[in-house]
């Protein structure tokens, strides 16, 4: 049965479509059958996966769909059965659209920038989550190597007793580059440290699902 992940986040700009790519590429490219889910109106998934078709050999096999809000669950249900991990790109603000995906999974996924206002902005995905009655973990995307601002955030995650997957990734150029050609930086630079970064975390992740 499939690892059902919502990428959520309520605040914009957080590199939640990029990071979700990167995920599914290096979990397909572990062995894992993966498909990914575009609900996002901005559908930038979808436009990745179209840049994929292109990209040949070099592409690891995903099944990429962008089904409709009501047509989200039907969706589920199907993969569950067909596939090891369904990863699913949510919209930042349609509330319903977003609960449909967040309802349906087996656990949320918040990617974090370290900054105070996306950690204000985050409680309010996490309060989705928990209205879904949902776990839900936190990966922090664009980091800084270190820094009095990245130990504050990993602090305040801490002392609210929220779940944080290692590592933290990057702000690297390689990852955005590879997604511009429709792969995964484990694709486009599989020796890069952000590639490395990006397998780490697949990794943390598929730790929650044994």
């Amino acid at each position: 049965m499939a690892f059902i992940v919502a990428v959520a986040q309520r605040k914009g700009g957080a590199g939640k479509s990029t990071l979700t790519a990167n995920l599914a590429a290096a979990l397909a490219g572990s062995g894992a059958r993966v498909a990914l889910l575009d609900t996002d109106p901005q559908q930038t998934l979808a436009r990745w996966g179209a840049e994929r078709a292109k990209a040949g050999r070099r592409a690891t096999h995903l099944d990429i769909d962008a089904p409709a809000g009501w047509r989200v669950p039907a969706a589920l249900d199907k993969l569950r059965r067909s596939h090891d991990f369904v990863l699913l790109d949510t919209p930042p603000h349609a509330d319903t659209d977003a609960k449909i995906a967040i309802r349906g999974a087996d656990l949320v996924l918040v990617p974090l920038q370290p900054s105070p206002a996306d950690l204000w902005a985050m409680d309010a995905t996490l309060d989705l989550a928990r209205g879904e009655k949902r776990p839900a973990a936190i990966a922090l995307n664009r980091a800084p190597a270190s820094g009095k601002l990245l130990t504050m955030i990993q602090a305040e995650i801490a002392r609210r007793g929220l779940t944080l997957l290692a590592p933290a990734i990057g702000n690297r150029t390689g990852i955005a580059q590879a997604f511009a050609s429709g792969l995964g930086v484990t694709e486009s630079a599989p020796r890069s440290v952000a590639a490395e970064e990006v397998r780490a975390l697949a990794a943390a992740l598929k730790a929650l699902h044994r």
